[in-house]
């Protein structure tokens, strides 16, 4: 990509629409810009109404806007042109801003641009994309702070206070005579120690992945416990067939809600009992898969009846998993001997509301933590940075020169940059990119 061209393209999604917008970024966005609106003076950041023409013939009327450099997205000069949604009239506008000079942008290519003019920092520019695919409001909320830079003020933070033992070690042995190295070592490992277990704190990779994809709840037990009663009763619709034949339910049944802003992703399974018949087999071999996969597993009882044998295996197999012990059919008379649990009932709707409050608590995204990372990639940078500074305080503690430290913390130091993409390998951004749509 070369960086002074102009580029050019459709900035909305593809189909029929109200309104499309046509977006350029470079050095000849308001000459173009220009020649299709055939309007001589251009006030930045004001709207024009205009008419679209190219070679002899209208296109379009829209409204149309310059952003001068550098109060731009991109700091470059940028010219957007809201015209008619449509296939037709996207093409043509498109066609004829190519004829004029631009070339078609590549995928998250004006975002780039603002990264590599120092506009917003690698970190910033993930989430603006993760803002644009948020599947709830946890998550555009959470991608709106990432954008707004709560990650890269954590990480500069972090940056500097690396920086400042940095300059600890070199006062220490530019200076032996005025500073001793022992106390300083000791100062040095304790600093060491305490951002390596911030830097780790800091990192939620789990609260990321709900964030964007949601919470995995597989509802499973034994058949006719209310299974798939619950389901429907959670959704508030009858997504599950419901009937008093065991094993009815044979292969996943889905649905999904939200939860103070979190999609759940809700699964029924099939009753884990021995079957002979091959169909139910496989479901009850899919529910076992199911529920080994899940975030969160609901595990239903029948409260009127003590668990058998197999259903005390299971709360015996499943103790260690996030999990909600269920007790169905609280409205009619309990059995003795029932584990601790919650008493539900999918027929009445009683305790459902406390079964929603249960898994709300369960999604963990509430965090004040400003500096939270949830990114994959950026809970690996601060995972190896922390080891970096393992590493330095191990070598203060068995009494290597304070220098040595230096390394393992130049070390840390280039694994957080790599977040913020201060000094991000090529390769790195171009993996990060490489997700963006065309247009942003």
């Amino acid at each position: 990509m070369r960086a002074q061209d102009t580029i050019a393209a459709i900035a909305t999604p593809p189909g029929v629409g109200g309104i499309a917008i046509l977006r350029l970024s470079g050095p000849e966005a308001e000459r173009i810009l220009t020649a299709l609106c055939g309007r001589a003076r251009w006030e930045s950041h004001r709207l024009y109404y205009c008419r679209l023409r190219h070679a002899g013939r209208t296109l379009d009327e829209a409204m149309a806007v310059l952003m001068r450099a550098p109060r731009s997205y991109t700091r470059q000069d940028v010219a957007e042109i809201q015209c008619h949604g449509g296939e037709v009239v996207c093409r043509n506008v498109l066609e004829a801003a190519l004829a004029l000079g631009a070339r078609p942008a590549q995928p998250g290519e004006f975002t780039r641009r603002a990264f590599e003019n120092g506009r917003i920092d690698l970190a910033q520019a993930e989430a603006a994309m993760r803002l644009i695919g948020a599947q709830g409001e946890a998550a555009a909320r959470e991608a709106l702070r990432q954008m707004e830079g709560s990650v890269s003020r954590g990480v500069h933070a972090a940056c500097d206070r690396l920086n400042a033992m940095l300059s600890e070690i070199a006062a220490c042995t530019d200076f032996p005579d005025e500073i001793e190295e022992a106390p300083t070592a000791r100062a040095l490992c304790a600093q060491a120690k305490e951002l390596a277990a911030a830097l780790r704190a800091a990192c939620d990779a789990r609260r990321g992945r709900v964030l964007e994809q949601g919470l995995n709840v597989v509802l499973c037990g034994a058949p006719n416990v209310g299974k798939s009663s619950l389901l429907n009763a959670l959704l508030g619709e009858a997504r599950a067939i419901v009937t008093a034949q065991p094993g009815t339910t044979r292969d996943a049944v889905r649905g999904s809600l939200f939860l103070d802003g979190v999609r759940v992703h809700l699964t029924d399974t099939a009753g884990l009992r021995e079957t002979e018949g091959e169909a139910e087999a496989i479901g009850v071999a899919r529910a076992r898969e199911a529920a080994e996969a899940a975030d969160v597993l609901l595990l239903v009882l029948d409260g009127t009846r003590a668990p058998d044998a197999r259903e005390r295996e299971l709360l015996a197999q499943t103790q260690r998993q996030a999990r909600l012990v269920l007790l169905n059919k609280c409205d009619l008379p309990q059995a003795e001997g029932l584990p601790e649990g919650l008493a539900v009932s999918a027929l009445t709707g009683e305790g459902i509301d406390a079964l929603r409050d249960a898994l709300r608590a369960m999604t963990a995204t509430t965090r004040q933590d400003g500096a939270l990372l949830t990114q994959a990639r950026h809970v690996e940078a601060a995972q190896r940075a922390a080891g970096f500074l393992d590493e330095m305080a191990g070598a203060l503690e068995a009494g290597l020169p304070v220098d040595f430290a230096a390394v393992d913390a130049r070390e840390a130091l280039a694994a957080l940059g790599e977040i913020t993409g201060e000094n991000a390998e090529e390769q790195i951004v171009d993996a990060v990119f490489r997700h963006f749509c065309v247009g942003k």
